[in-house]
């Protein structure tokens, strides 16, 4: 949908009889959530906002449930288990926690703890809110796991696109040919899927690159996290700015654009019918590489012929591979053996 800020939406029916909301597909996240009348304060969206009232299977959760432990954040309000959610984007999303059903298609999920937002705000403009399908416990995944033994996968497709991508849950979403990478766990943020990153290379040659800038430390911090909620790829600072440097050096022959927004390095190709550009590639620890469409990293934004190389330097030392670059691969979660696939379908 072109809403949002660089989301993917999903169509989900919520509720007995189901009314259908779009959601935001996240990896980076566990809760599952909805925008809920009474609205005290949310932001606009594509679908009227779900009225718990008006559904026969909302069940709200006590205080003294074994759910409302396994909240972080949770609270007691007049019996009921309170939740709040805080997103690194500042978003937030506050309200009560539910039992509720959920419909996939003709797939009937009912008893997903979900939370009823009436206080919400941020970046979920057109969406009802969020299908977090992160690491934890009270992910979608995680609740399914009796079903689907935590695995998953999606292929979201490209923007500017009208096809459609998918998103699948169960040992089925696991393709044969895939390119498995083992994830890598943190106890510090059970939430994230993170992922052995050993290298970046441009044209097929590997930047040289600080043999730990990609690693996760004893304490819990910088790391790589595969991430469908962050649209741009987000890499520690010199990392960036080597590989950066690496792709301007193989372009020098395309007319360069002042930078936009966070990008950078930007360039003007109005004047042309097609461009060659080098590939960009992933190195992963065991072996294997993800090499990149150039759909994939160089991203139009104006309709004037301004393009951007899709990658941004990260505020910390934490890496994020956002969805753009994820576009068109079939990305498959193999929770309970921890590795994540890619390919060998497209989108």
């Amino acid at each position: 949908m072109d809403q949002g800020s660089g989301e993917y939406f999903v169509r989900i029916g919520v509720g007995s009889p189901p009314r259908d909301q779009y959601m935001v597909i996240d990896s980076g996240s566990d809760m599952v959530w909805v925008q809920c009348q009474p609205c005290k304060l949310c932001y606009k969206q594509s679908d009227p906002v779900f009225d718990p009232a008006k559904s026969g299977s909302y069940t709200g959760v006590s205080c003294g449930s074994s759910v409302c432990d396994r909240i972080e954040n949770s609270g007691c309000h007049s019996g009921g288990c309170r939740y709040e959610v805080m997103y690194g984007d500042g978003s937030y999303t506050k309200g009560t926690l539910a039992l509720e059903t959920l419909t996939f298609g003709r797939t009937v999920i009912r008893n997903v703890a979900m939370g009823c937002g009436h206080r919400n705000r941020g970046m979920f403009v057109g969406a009802a809110g969020l299908l977090g399908i992160g690491g934890g416990s009270m992910s979608f995944v995680g609740q399914l796991t009796g079903q689907t033994g935590g695995a998953f996968g999606y292929c979201l497709v490209s923007r500017g696109t009208d096809s459609t991508g998918s998103l699948v849950f169960g040992r089925e979403a696991l393709p044969v040919g895939a390119s498995w990478v083992p994830l890598v766990r943190n106890p510090r943020a059970p939430s994230f899927y993170y992922v052995g990153l050993k290298g970046l290379g441009v044209g097929g040659v590997r930047i040289a690159l600080p043999d730990d800038v990609f690693d996760l430390t004893e304490t819990g911090d910088g790391g790589v996290v595969m991430d469908t909620g962050t649209a741009v790829t987000r890499l520690p600072t010199a990392a960036y700015a080597a590989f950066r440097d690496g792709f301007k050096a193989q372009t020098a022959n395309l007319p360069r654009a002042s930078g936009v927004s966070i990008f950078d390095t930007c360039y003007d190709l109005s004047g042309f019918v097609s461009v060659r550009v080098p590939t960009v590639s992933f190195y992963f620890t065991e072996g294997p590489v993800l090499t990149l469409p150039a759909r994939n990293f160089l991203m139009p934004v104006d309709d004037s012929g301004t393009y951007c190389f899709a990658f941004a330097a990260s505020p910390t030392g934490l890496s994020i591979i956002g969805n753009i670059q994820q576009e068109g691969i079939q990305v498959s979660f193999d929770g309970a053996n921890g590795f994540v696939g890619f390919g060998p379908n497209v989108c």
